[in-house]
C-alpha cells in the first residue's frame, strides 16, 4: 500500500464520482476528461491495494471498500475545503457553480445576483441552465446543478427550498384589445394565452380567470413567456404575465394592464439546493442567494 503517493486530486475525484454517480459527471464537474478520472481511480486503487468500483452494466458502482472510504473521507474533504476558504476570508473562492433557473427568475433576480457574485469573486465561474421547474428538481437531485431558482414551492425529501419573495402577475393585452376587454365589447369572447399546465403560473391563471367579467375562447398554450409577450403585444388576446418581464412593453404602451382592480395571487420564488449539500463554495454562494429579496430587484 503506497499511501504517501495518494494525492488530493485522487480523493477529490472519488468524492465527486460518489456524489454525481458517474465518471463522466465527475469529469465534467472537475473540468477534466473521463479518461483522466478513470486513470485517477486506477491509481488510487493500485496505491490502496483495494478495488473501489465494480462495473454494473454500463455504470460503475462503489464496492464495500469504496463506500467505506467515501464515508470516512467525505467529511474530511468538506472540512478541508471550508478551512481553506475560511483562511482566505472567503475572498478567493473559485471553481464552477452550476445554477438552474426558470425563465422568469432568469429575467428578474438572476442577472443581478450573478453580477454581484462575479464582482465579489472574480475567479468564480457560473454555468446557467434555463429549465422548467420539474426539470430543475430532477437536475438538482441528480447533481447536474448546484442551486436552482424556482417558481412555486419545491417539495422533495432530498431538497431544501428557501423563499426569496413574490413576483406580481398582471393581466395584459394590446391597447385595442384592452379597450374592448374593459368594455366587454366582444360577444365571441377573447383569446387567452398561457404557459402550459406544468408551469406554476398555469394554476394561478386557471383560478384567476374565473373571476374576470369577460368571455374567453379556448386557451392557447406556449412554454415561453417572451413568445407570449410578443403574441399578445401584436393584438392576439390577453394573458396573465409576470410584471417584471413586461415593464418595457408597459412603458411603451405596446401592452396595457387590464382588470387591475381584480386581485391575482402572486407567484413565490424559492432558492433550492440539496439538503445534503456539503461543498463549501456552493454553501457560500447559496448563503448569498438566500439573502435575495425580489421586492428589491
Amino acid at each position: 500500500m503506497s499511501i504517501n503517493r495518494i494525492s488530493l486530486y485522487h480523493l477529490e475525484s472519488l468524492v465527486w464520482i460518489a456524489r454525481l454517480g458517474t465518471f463522466a459527471a465527475a469529469a465534467e464537474r472537475l473540468n477534466t476528461t473521463q479518461p483522466a478520472i478513470s486513470a485517477r481511480v486506477s491509481e488510487l486503487e493500485e496505491r490502496l491495494s483495494a478495488k473501489l468500483f465494480r462495473r454494473n452494466g454500463r455504470t460503475m458502482a462503489l464496492t464495500p471498500a469504496g463506500r467505506e472510504l467515501v464515508r470516512e473521507y467525505t467529511p474530511i474533504w468538506d472540512q478541508l475545503q471550508a478551512a481553506l476558504l475560511r483562511s482566505a476570508g472567503f475572498d478567493q473562492i473559485r471553481g464552477i457553480v452550476r445554477i438552474g433557473s426558470g425563465e422568469i427568475a432568469a429575467a428578474t433576480c438572476l442577472p443581478q445576483f450573478v453580477a454581484n457574485m462575479k464582482r465579489r469573486w472574480h475567479d468564480l465561474t457560473f454555468e446557467i441552465d434555463i429549465q422548467l421547474t420539474a426539470q430543475l428538481i430532477q437536475s438538482l437531485v441528480a447533481g447536474k446543478i448546484d442551486i436552482a431558482f424556482a417558481a412555486s414551492l419545491v417539495v422533495h425529501p432530498a431538497l431544501v427550498a428557501t423563499p426569496i419573495g413574490p413576483v406580481e402577475l398582471i393581466w395584459v393585452a394590446a391597447a385595442d384589445v384592452a379597450n374592448r376587454l374593459e368594455q366587454a365589447q366582444d360577444d365571441e369572447g377573447f383569446p387567452l394565452w398561457s404557459l402550459p399546465s406544468h408551469s406554476p403560473i398555469y394554476e394561478i391563471m386557471r383560478s384567476a380567470v374565473e373571476k374576470l367579467p369577460v368571455r374567453r375562447r379556448a386557451i392557447n398554450y406556449c412554454n415561453n413567456v417572451r413568445a407570449i409577450v410578443d403574441i399578445v403585444s401584436r393584438g392576439d388576446g390577453f394573458a396573465l404575465l409576470p410584471a417584471p418581464m413586461i415593464r418595457p412593453q408597459l412603458d411603451d404602451d405596446s401592452l396595457r394592464r387590464v382588470f387591475a382592480d381584480i386581485p391575482v395571487q402572486p407567484i413565490i420564488f424559492h432558492v433550492v439546493s440539496r439538503a445534503a449539500e456539503s461543498d463549501a463554495v456552493v454553501h457560500e454562494v447559496l448563503h448569498h442567494a438566500r439573502s435575495i429579496r425580489l421586492s428589491d430587484t
